[in-house]
Order: C-alpha cells, then structure tokens, then sequence
C-alpha cells in the first residue's frame, strides 16, 4: 500500500480576518492626531490594496499600522508585495499593494526541489497553486511538514488535507 498517505502544501490569506485589519486601520487613521484633517485612504480590492496619502511619510504610517493590525489578527505580512509609491493627482502620493494567494511556480518548484534534498521516501507534486505531497510513512510526511516550516521560502506555507 504505497502512497496512502497525503497532504497538501497551500499559501493562503483569510480575507476576512485582512479586510478587519484594513477597517481597523481605516478607523485608527481618522482618530490619529497627525492624520486629522488629511487625505488618507486605504481600499481593499478582490486581491489588492490602494493607498494613497498627502505624503510618503503619511503612505508609510498607514503601511506601519496595517502591518500592527495584520499581525494582531494573525494574518501573515509576507502576503503583501509592496508595490513604489507613485505621484498622484492633487499633490499625493498612491501605492497599491499586491496581496499574493497561492503558491507560483517558481516557488512550488523551489519547494519540491528541498523536498527532494531531504532524501526522504515522499513524492512531490505541483498542482495549480499548491503542492501535494504523498508517501507511505506518516513520519515521513510529519518530517517535510517541520523541515518546511523551518525553512524560509519568502511566502506562508499551510499544511492541509493531511489524509491516511
């Protein structure tokens, strides 16, 4: 009975628990003494967020205080690939923030690739945005899970349907 046990390896971002942190944000933005009166605004769109501010040194403490939230909420802030701040209309500055789901195939080949190296008995496999990795021993599995978590692959891994 080879291959009868499974998981699979996905990056994934609560967007809920993400949409709370921008209100909260939103919400601490409009009672901070040094953004009374000022344009700032933070917007949450399907898969990324836009800033935009009267200066880059208010673009960055909503950055700052986003970041407080998302960590707060235990949302990951290697999601966010920060995009350069770019002049606007008005005299302000805007920056969109691309929030990553899933993992590219750059990376799953990155992460079945380390796999291979801890020359275990596990097959890898890519599939869509996630990697899928299967062997005969539960403790096989159980030692990519803990070598996976301790490597650092620039995005958050979650390990899921873990079947035996």
């Amino acid at each position: 009975m080879a291959k009868d046990c499974s998981f699979d390896i996905v990056s994934e971002v609560d967007m809920q628990e993400m949409d709370n942190a921008v209100n909260q944000t939103t919400k601490e933005i409009g009672q901070r003494y040094d953004f009374k009166g000022s344009k700032a605004e933070m917007v949450l769109d399907k898969d990324s967020l836009k800033l935009s501010a009267e200066d880059d040194y208010k673009l960055g403490a909503m950055l700052d205080i986003l970041r407080t939230k998302m960590v707060k909420r235990n949302v990951s802030l290697k999601c966010l690939d920060v995009g350069k701040i770019e002049p606007a209309a008005g005299g302000t500055v805007k920056q969109t923030i691309a929030i990553k789901k899933g993992i590219s195939k750059e990376k799953g080949k990155e992460v079945v690739s380390y796999i291979k190296e801890l020359k275990l008995k596990v097959q890898a496999q890519i599939m869509d945005d996630q990697v899928r990795v299967s062997g005969a021993k539960k403790d096989d599995l159980q030692t990519v899970i803990q070598k996976l978590k301790d490597k650092d692959f620039g995005i958050d891994l979650q390990f899921i349907n873990f079947r035996s």
